[in-house]
């Protein structure tokens, strides 16, 4: 057999280094391309763990991780799964926004397909120039880079998004690596400061719209349907008018979700039910302030609404439960700008008009100061925007207040949780996009928890694979928010926490992905199966990151 030791080396999924038997070495032709000392997964994950240590700075080890994720897949997931807590925020938020950021400037070597328009006639090529040498495709998650986390357009440098996800994925979700794939669709960008960089690595052309952006989408869902049946397909972080559109116009086309609307609303729903409990009021009572009312905040209304009609409410009355507040204040029908998707929270300004100001806006601290909402929610990316006036005013008529600044990365957030906890005595309940440490508040400890969309794609995932689901139905993505909620438990006399400990995520990535799973058969899309079939489905769908015997079957 013909030596295939360096093509081994190269190839992420395989590339065992210096774990490679010595049988492994005689048959792949290895001798000589490796130290002469076979190791352990365990002893390799100890040189790792010093080298992570020995990297500068949160940057500095994204980039090593990153490197250490293209080089070999089973040494970085065990790393990533067995350190999750201390790495989520290197390997995502907040540190994958700055990463994104410097794309351009730190990029080392090929992850993930770029489609880019000028290509646009090449789609089926390029596609299948990523799928070369490799098995099917079972998750994609694509950007367009309009709109990552809250910092904006950054064009191609959107990619470390979707490599993020789908880290998350497979860390969490137990997904195959080698089945999932990373897309950046290129369609330009309106970042002065990417055109005019010298080093930028994409098309450097102000952004398509309109017909010509709608038609590439629909040729790249095209072409990934006919190459990749039954994929699941994840859109991130796409801006507030592309969107939802692009999620009803392609949801049944293929099976596919849109993770900053309804992972974000499902996750979110989860935290306010737990909230709730520990605040003693039934939930049915709810009222929810949303300020940032795009995609993201109608998405986490819609959700709320959903549960509080579970709940025994009439539709009408659930949603007028939800006030959502935009740049210019509470939604009512004399704001001009308004978009379709927001149609069932805009107030009649005969309601409001006497909150409004000279303008006709009414501002967030009316709205609160007016409904007196059990939880306040921020999706706007606008840092100190839940200011001590507004927080005051939500406790003073609130008891236990929830207060959710979701906004990451952490210089984005609505508020600081040592602020929110300051200005309520103590007795907020606090949930973040970010990370945050425990706060010590005079004798008190208070948990801050990372309200945190990997509680749900991972299992979401997992469960569609699993049930061969055709679509992500809404009560699909109801099943996986009452999944996390179920294993979120607080103990008396113990900090309140609105989610279970990231440390608990692959716990919560198993019961998502049954309940997803159970419920895709329920609806419907998926084919019958029994619930112990489901059960053998959704174990059977979990890769562990160890090393495996390779044979020539498997490397020819």
């Amino acid at each position: 057999m013909t030596p295939i030791g360096r093509t081994l080396l190269t190839n992420r999924y395989l590339n065992k280094g210096t774990a490679f038997t010595v049988d492994e070495r005689d048959q792949f032709g290895l001798h000589g391309l490796l130290p002469p000392i076979v190791e352990s997964l365990d002893t390799q994950l100890q040189r790792v763990r010093a080298a992570f240590d020995a990297a500068h700075g949160d940057l500095g080890k994204h980039i090593f991780l990153r490197a250490l994720q293209q080089n070999n897949s089973v040494l970085f997931y065990r790393f990533l799964h067995d350190q999750l807590d201390e790495l989520l925020p290197i390997v995502y938020t907040p540190t994958v926004g700055l990463a994104c950021e410097q794309w351009s400037r730190t990029y080392r070597r090929e992850h993930g397909l770029y489609v880019s328009y000028p290509d646009r006639h090449r789609i089926p090529e390029l596609l299948t120039n990523a799928l070369r040498n490799r098995g099917p495709v079972d998750v994609v998650v694509v950007t367009d880079g309009e709109r990552i986390l809250g910092l904006g357009d950054l064009g191609v440098g959107g990619m470390g998004i979707p490599i993020g996800k789908l880290a998350l994925y497979t860390a969490v979700g137990g997904i195959d690596p080698s089945r999932t794939l990373p897309v950046v669709l290129d369609v330009g960008t309106e970042n002065d400061q990417l055109l005019s960089d010298p080093l930028y690595l994409g098309w450097r052309h102000r952004r398509l719209r309109d017909d010509d952006y709608d038609n590439f989408v629909m040729t790249f869902v095209d072409t990934l349907r006919a190459h990749c049946p039954g994929v699941l397909l994840q859109w991130e972080d796409l801006a507030q008018r592309n969107a939802t559109r692009l999620l009803e116009q392609h949801r049944e086309r293929i099976c596919s979700f849109n993770d900053d609307i309804q992972g974000t609303a499902a996750v979110t729903t989860a935290a306010i039910v737990t909230g709730m409990k520990a605040t003693g009021i039934p939930l049915r009572h709810l009222r929810t302030v949303i300020v940032g009312a795009g995609s993201a905040g109608v998405g986490i209304a819609r959700q709320l609404t959903a549960t509080l009609v579970a709940e025994g409410i009439a539709p009408d009355e659930a949603k007028r439960r939800c006030w959502l507040v935009d740049r210019d204040g509470l939604l009512h029908d004399q704001l001009s700008n308004l978009q379709p998707f927001q149609a069932d929270y805009i107030r009649d300004y005969n309601e409001v008009a006497h909150l409004a100001d000279e303008r006709g806006r009414v501002h967030l601290t009316d709205v609160v100061g007016h409904v007196a909402p059990h939880a306040l929610i921020g999706v706007t990316g606008q840092p100190g925007l839940f200011t001590e006036e507004v927080v005051r005013s939500m406790a003073s008529h609130t008891k236990r207040p929830i207060v959710l600044p979701l906004s990451n990365p952490t210089p984005r957030a609505e508020a600081n949780p040592c602020d929110v906890l300051a200005w309520t005595n103590g007795t907020a309940i606090v949930g973040t996009g970010s990370t945050f440490g425990d706060i010590t508040l005079g004798n008190e400890r208070h948990t801050i928890s990372q309200v945190n969309n990997l509680y749900v794609f991972p299992g979401l995932g997992r469960g569609v694979l699993a049930a061969e689901a055709t679509q992500v139905t809404d009560a699909m993505l109801a099943a996986a928010s009452t999944a996390i909620a179920a294993t979120t438990e607080n103990q008396p006399g113990q900090p309140v926490s609105l989610l279970p400990p990231i440390t608990y995520a692959p716990a919560v990535a198993e019961a998502v992905a049954f309940a997803v799973a159970t419920q895709a058969v329920r609806d419907g899309v998926a084919p019958p199966r029994s619930t112990d079939e489901i059960a053998t489905r959704v174990h059977q769908r979990h890769w562990i990151p160890e090393y495996r015997p390779l044979g020539p079957a498997e490397n020819s």
